[in-house]
């Protein structure tokens, strides 16, 4: 048996040309998304002032993504990975042209937002899965983990410096928001044209022609691993009845009595928590009681997002966010590296198909289930119940796969040791 290849450490990863290419597109990519949907949300709210609108943005945004799970993964999986995820690209800045167009025609009707959300959705559905498979095809051997965390960090980076962005924008005009994320969707498009990759999935078998059956193996994988299934279902569940984030629009106006600025940076709390702990799990990454540590985390979450719908200062509820994001970026790392871990190349493009209609889920499911329940019952009450919600998750996922919770650590997690059980720490 060959022997185990050392962790690289955070540094030489960082100044790997590649990785380092990736990150930098990543983050310029991600920081025009975020930034367009806190511009998308608060302008839906300001049109009509209806919660729920901001539900059915979240609905639309994630609709394509379940609807075309079959044919994303598939696509990930048997074509160019890099010429997918531009074509993608490609389609989700036109998305945001046609919001610039739209915010400049002084619109009365939220109506077309809902059609343009929609089709920003169906690029998504196809980015991610494609998008998502490359830290594992550039990362340098035995630093897969350390790459994920600063893949992820810039992701956090992207939610703190966009939202806040939107908020200053979006003040001068909902158009001028929609431009900043025009600009910095292209420049991370070109940013990924310059990449290459160390490694590739191995080519499908040529006599083989796509089928259901082959498209529905993502799925398959998930319902074998009871490991995968456990860490992937617990986002979704958590983070579809803890969807808070989506009703920050409300909470501002209503709940805090905060200006469109004040908004922005409420929206950026979140990236704010996030960023700090992307940086500390890089630095320290999370190396014993992985399982644990991802089930006290979502806790965390929970709790934080009853504070966050209980208080009327604008101080705890920006610290709530802080603190819940933080708790969620554990989260994210780890599943983050569970599921690349535990999932053979060929297979990953359609396993993370799978895993991107559960994120969605989690996230623009939830927030249609936040935005009309907050119609229904009121934004506290739905915000709280998110939150105690979340905590009962946990305690169910803890006594339901006990295999979750004795992972130890990474180094244990294979295909095949996934598919049975999680190894008992030792």
């Amino acid at each position: 048996m060959s022997a185990t290849p050392p962790a690289a450490d955070l540094r030489s990863v960082w100044h790997d040309p590649l990785v380092r290419r990736l990150l930098v597109s990543n983050v310029l990519l991600y920081t025009g998304v975020a930034l367009q949907a806190a511009a998308l949300g608060k302008q839906a709210f300001d049109l009509t002032g209806r919660e729920a609108d901001i539900g059915f943005i979240g609905l639309a945004e994630f609709l394509p993504a379940a609807l075309l799970v079959l044919v994303t993964g598939t696509v990930a999986d048997r074509f160019d990975r890099k010429r997918v995820a531009l074509l993608a690209v490609a389609g989700e800045l036109l998305s945001s042209v046609a919001l610039l167009v739209y915010a400049t025609t002084s619109p009365t009707s939220v109506g077309p937002l809902f059609v343009i959300a929609f089709g920003y959705g169906v690029s998504r559905a196809f980015m991610a899965p494609a998008l998502r498979s490359m830290p594992a095809m550039v990362a340098p051997e035995g630093a897969l983990p350390r790459t994920i965390a600063l893949f992820s960090a810039t992701w956090t980076a992207a939610v703190i410096v966009g939202p806040a962005t939107s908020g200053f924008l979006y003040a001068v005009d909902p158009w001028v928001a929609y431009a900043g994320s025009s600009a910095l969707m292209l420049l991370g498009m070109l940013g990924l044209t310059t990449l290459r990759f160390v490694r590739r999935p191995a080519p499908p078998d040529p006599d083989e022609r796509p089928s259901l059956h082959a498209a529905l193996e993502g799925l398959r994988f998930i319902r074998r691993s009871p490991i995968l299934l456990a860490a992937i279902s617990l986002d979704l569940f958590a983070v579809l009845f803890g969807g808070a984030v989506a009703l920050l629009p409300v909470i501002a106006e209503e709940r805090l009595g905060v200006g469109d600025v004040a908004y922005g940076w409420l929206r950026a709390a979140p990236g704010i928590g996030a960023a700090a702990m992307a940086l500390l799990i890089a630095v320290r990454p999370v190396r014993r009681r992985i399982g644990r540590t991802l089930l006290a985390a979502v806790a965390i979450f929970g709790a934080a997002t009853v504070v966050l719908g209980v208080t009327r200062s604008y101080a705890v509820a920006f610290l709530a966010l802080v603190a819940l994001s933080a708790a969620d970026m554990v989260s994210v790392f780890i599943r983050g590296s569970i599921v690349p871990l535990v999932t053979p190349d060929e297979k990953r493009g359609r396993v993370l198909a799978v895993e991107n209609v559960f994120i969605g889920a989690s996230n623009e499911l939830g927030a249609f289930e936040s935005g009309v329940a907050a119609q229904a019952i009121g934004t506290p009450a739905t915000v709280v119940g998110g939150g105690a919600a979340t905590l009962l998750v946990v305690g169910v996922w803890t006594v339901a796969f006990p295999s979750l919770r004795r992972i130890d650590r990474f180094d244990d997690l294979t295909p095949a040791a996934a598919a049975v059980a999680a190894p008992r720490s030792g």
